[in-house]
């Protein structure tokens, strides 16, 4: 019969030895000889006629050696489920002798190896954390941009000849340049819609006049306002808080010309963005526009709160992790990388070790908030999550009918998918652990413009990832 035994040998890492003796891996070694012998075709014997000596001879070392650990494990695993031990990874085996193992001279054996525990912590009070809560001020100016871009987007379009005007859309290809302005070798290269009024007065002037095939020299910084530039350097996969990124060259070759003709604020306007029928009249329209700017910057408050509480809860919360074995771990598992990607050197993974904490704390944190909050995920709410998505990617749009087949179908579809099912279980997870969250906490109010949010909520974010 085996036995176990442990000691602890570090901060929630301990020591644990496995002696099993011949009774336990025997008669599976025994049984696993005759089974293979049964299977052997070896030349010179009729298949189930190969002696048990010659595959004792033959394949008795290997086989042997593998019911021992096979019993190993299992008085493990028992161990640790019987213990209801709560570890990180799978255990790991200390330096053990292989060739201890002897077919011809059965024995007891011992197997030792180290596990890292989960500890016993207490969450930080959030009740006693600083939280704000950001209030962004809705402006007349934002109802009007908001109203021209809805306008716009769904204007009509008169092909031109030359550019001529404010109005004026240029479909150009941005092409990365040296100094020089010759083409760099595999150097950015994006095609964009852009309105003339979104370059700067000085470049729109050398843009007036220009036909289709003619072309620009730009430095991305010179040519457009910050507000442009931002959304025109992500479309580029740029930066533009990175000084390098915003003063790269680029020629802008001019393949189309349209002129933009905006959407008349009507009834057949509003009625194509909102088909419910409930906006009649322009106030009714420029309220609605107003409700959906302040669902927008109230969601992304919202998330400026959970992103409070995330660090509120990963700074203030105390937890002593096993590092020793957690860093062990992460060798072991560097020793076996992933195809396509080079092996770590021990200074990377030390490197990556606060980062690696903070993330298994996290993870700890919301384990624990599932665990004492009782937080489930139901079957109903999977569905309606990919429900919810379909719609998303069909712009928001949700047919009047939601039982229609093809809905239906895709979701069942979806629930079927076990990846799938995985990303939306952790996700609506996490959203339910940040909503109780959210009710422990106090926050103070504070009115904020939409720039300064975005300003603060920009150097958090470059705060943490530099």
């Amino acid at each position: 019969m085996a036995t176990i035994t442990k000691e602890p040998i570090g901060q929630s890492h301990e020591k644990i030895s496995v002696k099993i003796d011949k009774a336990d891996y025997l008669p599976s070694f025994e049984k696993s000889l005759k089974e293979y012998s049964k299977k052997a075709s070896i030349q010179g014997f009729r298949p189930g006629k190969v002696p048990a000596g010659l595959i004792k001879k033959m394949y008795g070392a290997s086989l042997f050696t593998d019911e021992v650990l096979k019993s190993v494990d299992k008085e493990l695993i028992n161990h640790l489920q019987e213990e209801k031990a709560e570890i990180f990874a799978q255990p790991l085996p200390l330096d053990t002798d292989l060739a201890k193992l002897n077919v011809n001279s059965p024995d007891d054996y011992t197997f030792e190896f180290e596990i890292g525990l989960k500890p016993a912590f207490e969450l930080a009070d959030l009740a006693k954390a600083d939280i704000t809560a950001y209030n962004i001020d809705i402006t007349d100016e934002m109802i009007e941009e908001e109203v021209e871009r809805l306008q716009n987007r769904y204007g009509n379009m008169t092909d031109k000849e030359a550019v001529d005007g404010a109005n004026n859309v240029l479909n150009v290809t941005f092409v990365e340049t040296d100094a020089q302005g010759n083409e760099i070798e595999n150097g950015l290269r994006k095609e964009n819609s852009l309105l003339l009024s979104y370059f700067k007065d000085a470049v729109q002037k050398e843009l007036n006049g220009k036909k289709v095939g003619d072309h620009i020299d730009i430095v991305l910084a010179d040519a457009f306002e910050d507000k442009e530039l931002e959304f025109i350097a992500s479309d580029l996969g740029l930066n533009k808080d990175e000084d390098a990124d915003i003063k790269k060259q680029f020629r802008l070759n001019i393949s189309k010309i349209s002129e933009l003709e905006k959407k008349e604020l009507n009834e057949e306007f509003f009625n194509q963005l909102y088909p419910e029928g409930d906006v009649k009249t322009e106030a009714d329209f420029r309220t609605k526009v107003k409700d959906q700017i302040f669902n927008y910057w109230a969601s992304q408050s919202r998330n400026q709160i959970q992103d409070q509480i995330f660090h509120k809860l990963v700074d203030q919360t105390s937890i002593e992790f096993p590092e020793t074995f957690l860093r062990k771990w992460l060798v072991t598992q560097n020793a076996q990388p992933q195809e396509g990607q080079p092996a770590k050197t021990e200074e990377q993974i030390d490197a990556e070790m606060p980062n690696f904490l903070n993330q298994l704390k996290w993870t700890l944190i919301s384990e624990k908030i599932v665990k004492d909050q009782h937080i489930d995920v139901k079957p109903d709410e999977l569905r309606a999550f990919a429900q919810a998505q379909l719609f998303s990617y069909m712009g928001g749009m949700m047919p009047n009918d939601t039982e229609q087949p093809w809905v239906n179908d895709y979701i069942d579809r979806m629930m079927k998918d076990r990846k799938y099912i995985e990303d939306a279980y952790n996700r609506i997870q996490s959203q339910k652990v940040f909503e109780w969250a959210e009710t422990q906490i106090k926050p103070t109010s504070q009115q904020i413009s939409a720039d300064d949010f975005s300003k603060m909520v920009n150097e958090h974010q470059h705060a943490h990832h530099s």
